[in-house]
């Protein structure tokens, strides 16, 4: 859902990518910055409790970020095959790091901390596969990335982490399963 708002902003995304590209020119650095915020939301959720609302701010920042060096990229005309998948590799690293972290810091069961990553990586899987097999799946889905994020980020700036573990793992599901019909009735 957010994915097509962030298409139909496509002015707005290139006017920040222009802007954002002004002070860092590099969409691969852009890209690295991200990361780093996603690594250090997924240490923020390692410590104790009262360290949630600064991971989840963490982790939006993080997010924001993702959509920064996309429209630097875009608007500064260096998308490239690489750049994308150096993005794409280590936006799953980082989600890994932030769900990693709420284990360690006992923020949920660890079992349901693993679903949930689990079937995010699953979301994210899909539509790699699904491309590669010339079905397109953006914007399938209730759970993308940009959702579960927010979800995630949100509750978390609440003290709410737990409950921001269960929603992903739900939203994630949905998608899955969703994705899963929409290319088997795509391919034949």
């Amino acid at each position: 859902m957010l994915d097509r708002l962030r298409g139909k902003l496509g002015d707005a995304t290139l006017k920040l990518g222009a802007g954002a590209s002004k002070v860092i020119p590099s969409p691969t650095a852009w890209t690295a910055i991200g990361f780093l915020f996603s690594i250090l939301s997924g240490y923020a959720y390692s410590l104790p409790a009262s360290w949630q609302p600064t991971a989840g701010l963490l982790l939006l920042v993080s997010g924001f970020l993702d959509v920064v060096d996309g429209a630097v990229a875009r608007s500064s005309t260096k998308v490239t095959k690489k750049g994308s998948f150096l993005d794409s590799t280590l936006d799953r690293v980082g989600e890994v790091a932030v769900f990693l972290g709420l284990i360690l810091g006992g923020h949920a069961p660890p079992a349901l901390v693993l679903l949930a990553i689990t079937l995010s990586l699953l979301v994210s899987y899909t539509r790699a596969k699904a491309d590669s097999l010339g079905v397109s799946l953006a914007g399938v889905g209730i759970g993308e990335r940009s959702e579960r994020i927010a979800v995630l980020a949100l509750s978390s700036l609440l003290g709410l982490a737990y409950y921001g573990v269960i929603a992903v793992l739900v939203l994630a599901a949905v998608t899955f399963v969703e994705r899963i019909y929409r290319v088997s009735a795509s391919l034949h």
